[in-house]
């Protein structure tokens, strides 16, 4: 069974930088695409990046780009979000999900496993 566990979350002033970890078992990680979603209060879930197995291919939501980075460590199992000008409009819980069909990256139906999530907090 897949297990995905996020960390690096907290609070942090608007213009700050936090990174995100999610650290992966179970399955041979290398080979999926992986992504980050987050959800504010009162909100529905909302893509924020994703990344193709092979790590050299990125997608961010139009609302982050530019100010997100996200990287993979396929030798540690490991999925990264560097967030850089945090703006309180990026308060949320973040999770990490793990696509297992490789189609579809910016739809969370289509991503098979998730992690509890992270808070990440931005005061203006």
């Amino acid at each position: 069974q897949v297990q995905l566990v996020e960390s690096g979350g907290g609070l942090v002033q608007a213009g700050g930088s936090l990174r995100l970890s999610c650290a992966a078992s179970g399955r041979t990680f290398s080979n999926y695409a992986m992504a980050w979603f987050r959800q504010a209060p009162g909100k529905e879930r909302e893509f924020v990046a994703t990344i193709r197995w092979s790590g050299t291919t990125t997608y961010y939501a139009d609302s982050v780009k530019g100010r997100f980075t996200m990287s993979r460590d396929n030798a540690k199992n490991t999925v990264y979000l560097q967030m850089n000008s945090l703006k309180p409009e990026d308060t949320a819980i973040y999770y990490c999900a793990i696509n297992l069909k490789g189609t579809h990256l910016r739809l969370g139906a289509e991503y098979s496993y998730w992690g509890q999530g992270t808070q990440v907090t931005v005061s203006s």
